[in-house]
């Protein structure tokens, strides 16, 4: 059985069935469910069946596709309804996404305050993470600030509610962020080998209380936890334990402002479920270029990027289940919005007139029955209005893209991950993952591409092969920013070598015939450092934050004396770095015993603060020295340089 073959469980179903059970049974509740993951499952309409054994059935009724009842689990067994197999199945299912917020707040619950605090050891910029009032202080990075946003978590984040500038947390929102911190530091406590059914349910009980005291943005974040440590503990190749770290890091800083926040930043911290779209009158819109969207749930489809006469950027997309094979029939099906006859190929080089038209936060166009949409002409790459998108400087457009992409900065739905440069092919570049475009923009950037998605099914990777024996080809491209200590980009869509048109680099095919020198193989530049400075010693306290994740707490206890570790960042221009692996540590392996020797409870609050505040600080330096790796030409030294106070929040 394979958890995409159950239909989405809502969080409050889970945390009900598996609070529900016996202590016993919760002992059992991790084996049951690996054991009914193996078991034969089918569909029939709404209700799934799970063959428990040859006797007994289990089934999952999910009308309008949403498992929203305790009742909507049965099974057959003779320990029923008590029996394990239903939570089982729940843990087992993909948790479901956020409903609509209720027009009523339920009646609070009493989960215990997160009491963690910050010591004055690691100095005033690492405190600012964890939101104390401190002074600046001065060094190297002593005004590196945190700013909190997170990406696994930020979907339903897009448009914050508005609050009064003085507004504050309620009490019922300040216990449910109570509870949040407290499931959150219990995840970073037991690692994910020790993160079972019964803590996530924890989790999802918090996600759901925090949903109904108006707290989206925190109840996604536990959801997107949730989902993480399902992967991660199932062995889903596609988990990564960089998303889970941003994702718990989200979860405890939200968690954590929720108290302090008032006015605009509130209206971030709490975040917003849906995705408004609202009304922008009339658009003359100009095709960019289409990319295939493939996800690791299995789904795929298409999005067009389109531009509009002030520059602005916007999209229309078709993603739904089908995988790779659904994202290249896409590209050749009408787009929907209007009464336009464009395909999604067609529309990225082509234009639209749009009347009616309504936009969400982050730039995806509506198709409302009052959307009205007739083709136009568009325009090439080298004339008004898309000209200008390629006359913004290269550091401009990094700290712009890098701001989109942040990981901790309060989402407003503005801005794009995309940079428009002019570059010269140097050729190909061999680094340890395989080999990747080297390419020179203005100001003497060399700037690394690399293939969106290697699925040989699209055209991503022959492209880029074709493109690196053609060295001194002078195009026009359009790439992703990927945050990097050098500059790096994956490659999107270019302009043709030839000179006629463009190509979308996942679903156009390049042949050799189109090459300056057909005949020309690859050609290999000479290897380049990964940032002017050389690598920043910051890894050694990233790599201690990565490893509590998925081994908890005691894996930092056991690590004793780190002073090497601390004294290579001291020289690499990072006292606070140091200061914050020392306060981790030494956090970690703290256990105080009471009057008769017995040890007592983990101090799992004050772990947790000193990681969030190690998390984010790690990830501010990180963006502030790939936006440095921009500005810097060859030969530069690469500084950390100083991110402003103000934006930090714990």
């Amino acid at each position: 059985m394979n958890a995409a073959q159950l239909p989405p469980v809502a969080p409050e179903v889970t945390a009900t069935l598996v609070e529900g059970l016996s202590p016993r049974l919760r002992k059992r509740l991790d084996a049951a469910v690996t054991k009914l993951a193996a078991r034969p499952t089918h569909r029939d309409g709404d209700t799934t069946t799970i063959e428990v054994d040859d006797e007994t059935e289990l089934r999952l009724h999910a009308p309008g596709g949403v498992v929203a009842k305790v009742e909507d689990i049965t099974c057959g067994c003779l320990l029923a309804p008590a029996c394990v197999h239903r939570a089982a199945a729940a843990c087992a299912a993909p948790a479901a996404d956020l409903a609509p917020e209720p027009a009523e707040q339920a009646t609070p619950e009493a989960p215990g305050p997160a009491s963690a605090t910050a010591p004055a050891a690691f100095g005033p910029d690492a405190a600012h993470a964890l939101g104390l009032n401190v002074a600046p202080a001065s060094g190297p990075d002593a005004a590196t600030g945190v700013a909190p946003n997170a990406a696994p978590g930020r979907a339903p984040n897009i448009a914050p509610d508005a609050a009064t500038p003085h507004e504050t947390a309620s009490p019922d929102q300040r216990a449910a962020a109570d509870a949040l911190w407290s499931a959150g530091a219990a995840v970073l406590e037991a690692g994910v080998d020790g993160a079972g059914a019964v803590t996530q349910s924890a989790l999802l009980r918090a996600a759901h209380t925090a949903r109904l005291r108006h707290l989206p943005r925190a109840a996604g974040a536990a959801l997107s936890v949730v989902t993480l440590l399902r992967g991660a503990r199932a062995g889903d190749p596609s988990y990564r334990t960089a998303e889970l770290v941003t994702a718990l890091a989200e979860l405890l800083g939200t968690a954590r402002r929720v108290g302090t926040a008032s006015g605009a930043e509130l209206a971030a911290v709490r975040g917003r479920v849906r995705r408004p779209y609202s009304p922008d009158g009339s658009l003359r819109l100009y095709g960019l270029f289409t990319e295939p969207v493939v996800t690791d749930s299995g789904h795929g489809g298409v999005r067009t990027w389109v531009a509009g006469a002030d520059g602005r950027l916007f999209t229309v997309g078709d993603v739904g289940p089908g995988g790779v094979g659904r994202a290249l029939g896409v590209a050749d099906r009408a787009v929907r919005l209007g009464d336009s006859a464009l395909t999604h190929r067609e529309l990225g080089r082509a234009g639209l007139a749009v009347s009616g038209a309504t936009v969400s936060p982050d730039g995806r166009l509506g198709a409302g029955k009052a959307v009205k949409a007739v083709t136009a002409r568009g325009a090439a790459w080298t004339e008004p209005p898309l000209t200008a998108l390629w006359e913004t400087p290269p550091a401009e457009q990094a700290a712009r893209a890098l701001r989109s992409t942040s990981r901790y900065v309060d989402p407003d739905g503005t801005g794009s991950d995309l940079l428009f440069l002019d570059v010269e092919l140097l050729g190909a570049v061999r680094e340890p993952g395989g080999a990747c475009l080297l390419a020179q923009c203005e100001g003497g950037v060399q700037v690394r591409l690399t293939v969106a998605d290697d699925d040989p099914a699209l055209a991503h990777r022959d492209n880029l092969a074709l493109l690196a024996a053609a060295p001194g080809t002078r195009l026009r491209i359009i790439g992703r920013l990927i945050p990097a200590t050098h500059p790096r980009l994956t490659l999107l869509a270019c302009t043709h070598p030839t000179g006629e048109g463009t190509v979308d680099l996942g679903l156009d095919r390049l042949r050799r015939a189109d090459l300056p020198d057909p005949s020309a193989p690859a050609h290999y530049a000479p290897p380049q450092p990964a940032g002017p400075g050389g690598p920043s010693p910051l890894y050694l306290l990233e790599r201690r934050v990565e490893q509590a994740v998925p081994a908890g707490r005691a894996a930092l206890g056991l690590l004793g004396d780190v002073t090497a570790e601390t004294r290579r960042i001291r020289r690499g221009g990072l006292p606070t770095a140091a200061a914050l692996l020392t306060a981790l540590c030494a956090s970690a392996a703290q256990r105080d015993r009471d009057l008769f020797g017995r040890l007592l409870p983990a101090d799992t609050d004050g772990f947790a603060a000193y990681w969030l505040a190690a998390a984010r600080y790690t990830a501010a330096v990180s963006e502030s020295l790939c936006a440095a790796a921009w500005n810097a030409t060859e030969g530069d030294p690469v500084a950390v340089p100083p991110v402003p106070v103000h934006d930090a929040a714990g």
